[in-house]
């Protein structure tokens, strides 16, 4: 494919190299038409440029639907780094990577994704004002994967009500896929709250974690491989790791009633929100559910307020049932009520954002 047409729909991919420190990155910005572009910095090992860049602009779009539905004044951009995050790491290369994210003069903001921690972002933070989600002690607002995890325990609760009209979670039993930063705190919660668990994960620490945890408490679990965790008899799946997830080869095998989780971009292609639909799975948006971690570095960026942002990150609730209800009264999927949502308050917001227009970086950005 030309590259002009695989990118057609960004504003800017920029690639990044520093032979010195072996840094290879790629940042796409999708959209600044709501401010400039906010989205983590992924570390992964691609197994080539070609998946590393279908990755990163998958990612930078989805990031523009989440920040408007999340209400904040900031566009979609993501960002990869080729590398394997348990062996590749360094502070010079998260050093050269903050000069590359200071070369685009604050058209984007970035932070720990997958493969990633704030303690990274110390040493880019060196280089460029445009980090967020660092520690408190630098001046950041801390682990995003808290109100992350708290997002999608309010869209647990909003499909619980749409299935069972009620808000409580116990009695049921949940798949959750990645036991990871945000999906061991929601496995945590449900177990406390009185559910049932099958879990899956290459982290046999976390397993093990889990796994003690249920059984000091009495609650049920069940251990699986990475395949079996589709076909497992819960009520809801909780995909917490890679995208893609939800697709031709494991669509048939799920017996859940609907699919809430924190994963980005969990649907292989849209057409997969079609097919959950005529199975008679409700599907929860993943931008909407997953948009905790996202709403609190915006908020960090205008001085760092745990409350507001867990008031804010409590909208996914009423969010995701308005979604849910459009859809049915629409007749069209959840995904088709998601977008139509976000791209109407974008095409909204677009002529009132002006403060952003000329590209400036916000004085109120600059902490350092």
């Amino acid at each position: 494919m030309d590259m002009f047409e695989q990118i057609r729909e960004h504003e800017q991919v920029v690639f990044c190299n520093d032979e010195a420190t072996g840094l290879k990155a790629i940042i796409a910005i999708h959209s600044t038409r709501l401010g400039p572009a906010l989205g983590g910095c992924r570390m992964y090992p691609y197994k080539s440029v070609d998946d590393a860049l279908e990755d990163v602009l998958r990612l930078s779009k989805g990031m523009t639907y989440k920040c408007a539905a999340a209400d904040v004044d900031f566009g979609g951009g993501k960002a990869v780094i080729i590398g394997d995050p348990t062996t590749d790491k360094s502070p010079e290369l998260f050093r050269a990577f903050g000069q590359f994210v200071e070369s685009i003069q604050g058209r984007f903001y970035t932070g720990t994704d997958m493969g990633t921690d704030p303690e990274d972002f110390v040493h880019a933070l060196k280089e460029t004002n445009c980090i967020v989600g660092v520690d408190e002690v630098y001046g950041g607002s801390g682990d995003s994967s808290v109100p992350t995890a708290q997002g999608v325990i309010f869209g647990l609760q909003a499909t619980s009500k749409a299935l069972w009209d009620t808000d409580d979670l116990s009695g049921k039993s949940y798949a959750i896929q990645g036991l990871g930063k945000v999906g061991y705190k929601v496995a945590e919660y449900l177990l406390d709250n009185g559910a049932d668990l099958y879990v899956t994960d290459i982290n046999q620490k976390a397993i093990d974690q889990i796994v003690k945890k249920a059984e000091e408490m009495g609650a049920g679990i069940k251990v699986v491989n990475s395949d079996e965790i589709y076909s497992q008899p819960a009520d809801i799946f909780i995909p917490c790791a890679m995208g893609g997830i939800i697709n031709d080869d494991t669509i048939p095998q799920l017996q859940v009633k609907a699919v809430v989780g924190s994963a980005n971009n969990q649907l292989k292609e849209e057409r997969h929100g079609h097919i959950l639909q005529e199975k008679g799975i409700l599907y929860a948006p993943d931008y909407i559910v997953n948009a905790g971690g996202l709403i609190q570095v915006a908020d960090e960026l205008y001085s760092p307020n745990k409350e507001r942002v867990l008031k804010k990150t409590k909208a996914i609730y009423n969010s995701l049932l308005n979604i849910y209800k459009q859809a049915e009264r629409e007749g069209i999927t959840t995904v088709e009520a998601a977008n139509k949502f976000c791209e109407n308050r974008i095409e909204a917001r677009t002529r009132r954002n002006s403060f952003f227009s000329h590209m400036k970086r916000p004085k109120w950005a600059v902490r350092m």
